[in-house]
């Protein structure tokens, strides 16, 4: 299969030159972890003591990786990439909350998402964290078989409700749905009630998606037993697949009490547990968000999919970037005609802070990825000149 990957001009053919100049300016950044460090340390305090940076983090690192502040915000990038090919999956990226308000919260602007994917073709999703619907402790509580009092079990049920009013509202509409992962002390019960909502609504065709996240080397296995069961039970099974984004958490939970970790042992394995779970729902004809910054495991979809006679625009495979990330990925896809959607953070610039901030430290702890932007970037800032 040829080389799409390196044409920059496709890829950053939406930025101007100083919105390419401020990508490498902020990949430069990220590229040095002292500087990740600090410059979070500062930003925290910055916004806790209510210091005047909103307007910097917003022209800077925000814009960068975000949408808008809020949906309507969001229309003219959504609009901006679609005329390009390449969809929008708008992830109200608020983090952190723990109070019921702010679950109900949540679940409104979920379900105003729904409405807004449902009126307009270039979103073609919507997307919740199940940590916005309900406390990451109950959760864990509830996934471990803890007995819950009166007041957690009617917590919990509120959850439930929370979960079905999304899920029901998306089959309602016809509107696919992606359900986010957490870390692995709460994915138990959030597995089990995602399921549980496939098992009611994917009778038809997959509307509810859970996600994978394969540096978990026991994702695969899960996988294969949850097909067995949509068989036998008759619903349709979609699933998101993405390598993770809570690595150094789990690993140093998991020394500090003690138990095997649940990520795999090398990034070379997680790879292989990736690219199999990929052809392991390609095989069985499942619905595929292929969330991935990896060029081998997007081109490893690209030839299964070419080996199979899958067209490149087949409507159960996506493929999927996070805004500000991958150009290269997901532009040259999209000229090529595969299904193609950005994640697209929005929310108001403080909430959605801790966001931003996981995104530059898995940036800095994925080997290679913030090289591979800054050589992308360098290399389109060179053709430019060139002209």
């Amino acid at each position: 299969m040829k080389n799409i990957f390196n044409n920059t001009q496709i890829a950053f053919l939406l930025k101007s030159d100083t919105e390419l100049d401020r990508a490498y300016f902020l990949f430069k950044l990220i590229d040095n972890q002292p500087l990740v460090r600090i410059g979070t340390a500062v930003t925290n305090f910055a916004l806790k003591a209510s210091l005047p940076v909103e307007g910097l983090i917003r022209a800077t690192v925000f814009d960068h990786f975000c949408g808008g502040v809020n949906e309507e915000d969001c229309i003219s990038v959504v609009d901006k990439m679609y005329v390009k090919g390449v969809s929008s999956v708008l992830d109200y990226s608020v983090e952190g909350k723990e109070e019921e308000e702010q679950f109900d919260a949540v679940l409104e602007k979920t379900l105003k998402l729904i409405d807004f994917a449902k009126e307009k073709k270039a979103i073609p999703f919507a997307v919740f964290k199940p940590s916005g619907f309900g406390r990451i402790d109950l959760y864990q509580a509830v996934g471990e078989g803890q007995q819950l009092n009166a007041a957690e079990t009617e917590e919990w049920n509120r959850v439930v409700d929370r979960f079905d009013k999304v899920c029901k509202t998306s089959y309602d509409n016809d509107v696919a749905l992606l359900i986010d992962s957490e870390e692995s002390w709460m994915q138990d019960a959030v597995d089990n009630l995602v399921e549980a909502m496939m098992q009611k609504y994917n009778k038809l065709k997959p509307i509810v998606f859970n996600t994978l996240q394969m540096y978990r080397w026991d994702r695969l296995d899960y996988l294969k037993k949850l097909h067995e069961r949509a068989t036998t039970e008759g619903f349709h099974i979609g699933m998101k697949l993405v390598r993770g984004a809570y690595m150094e958490k789990e690993n140093e939970r998991a020394i500090e009490m003690g138990y095997q970790s649940p990520i795999c042992y090398s990034k070379e394995a997680t790879d292989e547990n990736y690219d199999a779970a990929v052809k392991y729902m390609v095989d069985n004809k499942m619905s595929v968000f292929a969330g991935t910054h990896n060029e081998l495991s997007t081109y490893f979809l690209m030839n299964l999919m070419e080996e199979k006679g899958i067209k490149s625009d087949d409507s159960r495979i996506w493929f999927g970037q996070l805004y500000g990330m991958s150009d290269n990925i997901s532009f040259n896809l999209a000229a090529e005609g595969y299904n193609v959607a950005k994640y697209l953070p929005f929310g108001p610039v403080k909430d959605v802070m801790p966001y931003l901030i996981r995104r530059a430290e898995e940036n800095t702890s994925v080997a290679g990825q913030t090289s591979r932007e800054l050589s992308m970037i360098k290399a389109e800032r060179n053709r430019r000149k060139q002209k």
